[in-house]
């Protein structure tokens, strides 16, 4: 065996549970995609664009304590190294530096994390429209910002990059909020979770009214938003509110509804998954210490489903526990006594989540589109009315789809298609998400070269690590 663990993702689940085999004696492996420890949350933390941290906020600044204790926890970290395949027996497969490689551990945590929900309204594929998740990059990595941007969507994030755009000096032009009326009664039914986690909600009070105070036109119970483009690009946003049609000139928008985890390793790896009407996503099946229904992969964070940084670190703790366990370095009563004040501390932090999973439920209309028109496959450029027809000639599922149309064929691998295509298909043919589920996914997850794949048989020589 090279190692013990090897972790994949180097966000708060994965620094955390490098940091928890370190002190545990493991011999660990931390692989990641970025230059730097911190995923997407605490990206770029070592090294933040911004000279002043008022803009990015506490919370972000909060990452910097796990950045620093990676680099002291005696974990091995390959940077810039896409994982693009797990082997049954613990090998792991990924590309570095234009190579491939592969180690073989006793055990493999995914913590690769969440990615943004697809939002595929008309003109969703013109340049010009991106994620928010897209403009808080921009500010993290490169100190860049939109002037001028109109932020539409929903939920906790979108009101977060808003709040760091204004912070920044940087105008927002509108923020258009599409949250359903109707959820906000249905969200009083998880009140009880809210109270429990009443330094969210306070968080999040504050990031609405310093965006209101700061003048910043604030549009809510908005419908029907799509992005009309001139000469190929995007020139104006339109939407309905307030039962009238209105529209904004606007070179970028920024879209957000919500994170879903982001399974294509694990569901090539062939974890079990089932979906989930309350996150309304696919989630990996897992036991309280993270276990997926493979026995050598562990899956921690948000990836396993969705309730933010700190109790993605907490679940990474948890899970490198067991696992210290099942290797015979502690006994059972020195793992539950080292887990009692994390399951505590998690518990706390996940009573908050199912209020804001009512409160910030996409409604169906924007999450799944109503004209034939609105391209759902981007890559393949697969459109909503090329799916009908291809249910009206009998096509069962979303992987007969791909043969039908290509739709998640493409380089994202239904990245930004899976989930809309899930619940079209069972939309349109009458049925549960379950039974037509999702699709068929086999490595390599990541874009791989010929001559990488050749250099898997060259004499591997010793890799550099670099600094967390």
């Amino acid at each position: 065996m090279d190692a013990d663990l090897a972790i994949v993702g180097a966000g708060p689940a994965g620094m955390a549970a490098a940091i928890e085999a370190g002190r545990l004696g493991l011999k660990a492996v931390l692989l990641d995609e970025q230059p730097r420890v911190g995923g997407q949350i605490y990206r770029n933390i070592g090294q933040p664009s911004m000279a002043d941290p008022r803009i990015l906020g506490p919370d972000y600044y909060a990452g910097r304590t796990l950045a620093d204790d990676v680099a002291n926890s005696g974990c091995r970290y390959l940077s810039n190294t896409q994982v693009w395949q797990l082997d049954r027996d613990g090998r792991v497969y990924y590309s570095r530096e234009g190579k491939a490689a592969s180690i073989h551990v006793r055990q493999v945590m995914i913590a690769n994390g969440a990615q943004e929900r697809p939002f595929p309204i008309p003109g969703w594929t013109l340049p010009g429209v991106m994620t928010a998740g897209s403009a808080q990059i921009l500010l993290k990595n490169p100190g860049l910002a939109a002037d001028g941007a109109v932020f539409a969507g929903c939920g906790p994030l979108l009101y977060l990059v808003v709040w760091q755009y204004l912070q920044a000096g940087v105008k927002v032009k509108a923020l258009l909020d599409t949250t359903p009326a109707a959820n906000y009664r249905q969200a009083l039914g998880a009140l009880d979770g809210a109270l429990r986690g009443a330094g969210y909600l306070w968080k999040g009070l504050k990031l609405l009214r310093d965006i209101r105070a700061a003048g910043i036109p604030f549009v809510r119970g908005v419908t029907e938003l799509a992005a009309c483009a001139e000469d190929g690009v995007l020139s104006r946003v339109t939407y309905k509110a307030g039962g009238r049609q209105q529209h904004l000139e606007t070179e970028q928008l920024f879209l957000h509804q919500g994170v879903v985890p982001s399974v294509n390793l694990a569901m090539a790896s062939g974890c079990e998954h089932e979906w989930s009407e309350q996150q309304l996503c696919w989630q990996p099946v897992l036991d309280d210490w993270g276990q997926s229904s493979q026995p050598h992969i562990r899956i921690i964070g948000d990836g396993g489903g969705i309730g933010g940084a700190l109790a993605a670190a907490l679940k990474g703790r948890l899970a490198v526990l067991q696992l210290a366990h099942t290797l015979g370095r502690q006994t059972s009563a020195e793992r539950d006594d080292s887990a009692s004040p994390h399951r505590r501390q998690l518990k706390r932090e996940t009573a908050f989540r199912r209020f804001i999973d009512r409160l910030y439920r996409p409604s169906d209309a924007l999450r799944l589109p109503e004209k034939d028109e609105v391209l759902v496959c981007r890559c393949e450029e697969v459109s909503l009315g090329d799916i009908r027809r291809a249910v009206h000639q009998g096509c069962m599922g979303p992987n007969q789809l791909k043969s039908f149309t290509r739709c998640g064929m493409g380089p994202c691998q239904g990245r930004q298609c899976g989930l809309v295509v899930s619940e079209l298909m069972a939309k349109l043919q009458g049925q549960a998400v379950e039974q037509g589920g999702y699709y068929r996914l086999r490595a390599p997850v990541k874009p791989l070269t010929l001559n990488e794949l050749a250099s898997l048989d060259e004499p591997s020589e010793p890799v550099k690590d670099r600094p967390a």
